[in-house]
């Protein structure tokens, strides 16, 4: 299969690089320099991936990210400055999968890339072979269909949402320190943007399956150690 990812920066040399090691792995880019170019491309190209970066002419990237979020599930990574935490967590909590930080090595960026797609689409793929519903508390998880509902409604969750709750649920009982959490459902080992990425998609994961995210009956919160749900009595 041959994935296209839509990369979206107003400084066109750096998807130049970009392209080049892209390249070397056959995953076509399709390059915008502004928001607006961005939406025309994603319209038409139907990419696999989006790489965004926040400042942008025209659209910037939270605004393009919100367009996407209205109509697609396709992952998304954002290219945020160095140290702009408040960007960081704002782009996670509109849906962003993950993100990476100005300035970047192209080699990280690929290797970050190829990783997002591998977990998006190859898992589905293994998953076709071997179907398997989960059912625990009021939630069913279905990996064939890459569906969840809770009592009888279907919720939206975006990719990296579902992969963390796939974790859990076929888990129960057992606690994930946010590294092991990163390594499982990022795919990488060793490595760890920063806690935020983490908690803010467990936030946000709460939101849509707890009745109550504030006092949660299933995703708990370990203090000091992290996260665990809970075995159904």
């Amino acid at each position: 299969m041959k994935y296209k990812v839509l990369a979206a920066d107003d400084e066109m040399e750096l998807l130049d690089a970009l392209e080049l090691f892209m390249e070397k792995e056959q995953i076509e880019l399709m390059k915008a320099g502004d928001g607006i170019a961005a939406m025309s491309l994603f319209e038409s190209g139907s990419p696999h991936l989006v790489l965004l970066d926040i400042m942008m002419p025209g659209l910037d990237g939270f605004s393009v990210l919100r367009k996407i979020r209205e109509t697609s599930k396709v992952p998304v990574i954002m290219v945020t400055a160095k140290g702009a935490d408040y960007d960081k967590i704002l782009g996670l909590e509109l849906g962003a999968d993950d993100y990476i930080t100005k300035p970047y090595n192209p080699m990280e960026v690929v290797a970050r890339i190829k990783a997002a797609l591998r977990r998006n689409y190859d898992y589905r793929e293994e998953t076709d072979k071997e179907p398997m519903e989960l059912s625990m508390f009021t939630l069913t998880l279905n990996e064939v269909e890459g569906t969840v509902k809770k009592r009888d409604e279907f919720l939206e969750l975006t990719r990296t949402e579902y992969m963390i709750l796939r974790l859990f649920m076929h888990n129960p009982g057992r606690i994930f320190t946010k590294q092991q959490i990163f390594e499982h459902v990022w795919e990488e080992q060793g490595y760890m943007a920063d806690d935020n990425t983490v908690m803010v998609h467990i936030s946000n994961l709460r939101g849509k399956i707890e009745d109550n995210p504030k006092t949660p009956a299933m995703l708990k919160t370990i203090k000091g150690l992290g996260y665990k749900f809970e075995k159904e009595k």
